[in-house]
């Protein structure tokens, strides 16, 4: 079976996703850290492969920027590939001057007004969606076993890059540790669905300190985010 957007068969996909925003960083992940893995979907350059972690089998694909594309990659995969967890890695700006650059940030909620809640109600909403509780307190645990610099909590997921909207004081009053775009669509689709999903962050830039990490460290620098995933799968 292949999808619009997906052109792996059903038996190609593993039932845990790790997914990351940038196709070059699947790829990295690929490469780094599984065994035996095959490129099985390059639609639009979308890539995904599917390979082992410590003998458990897991795929690694990509979704692009912001909430509409994690809502169609994240929807097959849950309704169409019988996914049962998906867990994303990604970049996330700070929102709080002791959230640092490169620390890892678990979200058990995203605060947001993204439009894509309009595909479950009328007119969206602004509010809270969770993340999988029994992940969160998995990813804890594994975070501190590799004594890594962490932060759990809520962060806020934006439509908009480039806004003329206060964010920042938006966090503020929230206690949000951070801004990033694709969290909301897929805490939605696997509330809707029924299946696990997480969202772990590396923090790639500091908006109150601003401080900044390159592009190429985002795309393959972020290892700790990635190995939090893995263990989880």
């Amino acid at each position: 079976m292949a999808t619009a957007h997906n052109e792996a068969r059903i038996e190609d996909i593993a039932s845990t996703v790790i997914m990351p925003g940038d196709p070059l960083r699947s790829k990295f992940i690929a490469e780094t850290f599984l065994q035996d893995y095959t490129l099985v979907n390059n639609v639009r350059g979308v890539q995904g492969y599917t390979g082992t972690y410590n003998g458990k089998r897991v795929t690694v694909m990509a979704t692009g920027m912001g909430n509409p594309a994690m809502g169609i990659y994240s929807y097959e995969l849950f309704k169409f590939y019988n996914v049962d967890k998906i867990i994303r890695v990604g970049s996330i700006g700070s929102m709080r001057e002791d959230v640092k650059v490169k620390d890892v940030v678990i979200a058990d909620r995203v605060y947001t007004n993204t439009n894509y809640n309009n595909f479950y109600i009328n007119n969206g909403g602004e509010g809270y969606i969770l993340g999988s509780s029994d992940l969160v307190d998995q990813a804890k645990d594994i975070a501190e076993r590799l004594g890594m610099p962490y932060h759990v909590g809520s962060t806020l997921c934006s439509d908009t890059f480039y806004t003329d909207e206060d964010e920042v004081s938006k966090s503020r009053t929230n206690n949000l540790l951070g801004v990033e775009m694709e969290g909301a669509a897929l805490y939605l689709n696997a509330e809707r669905l029924g299946k696990q999903a997480l969202v772990i962050c590396t923090v790639s830039n500091n908006i109150i300190t601003g401080e900044e990490t390159s592009s190429a460290e985002r795309q393959t620098a972020f290892t700790d985010m990635m190995k939090v995933a893995l263990e989880l799968a």
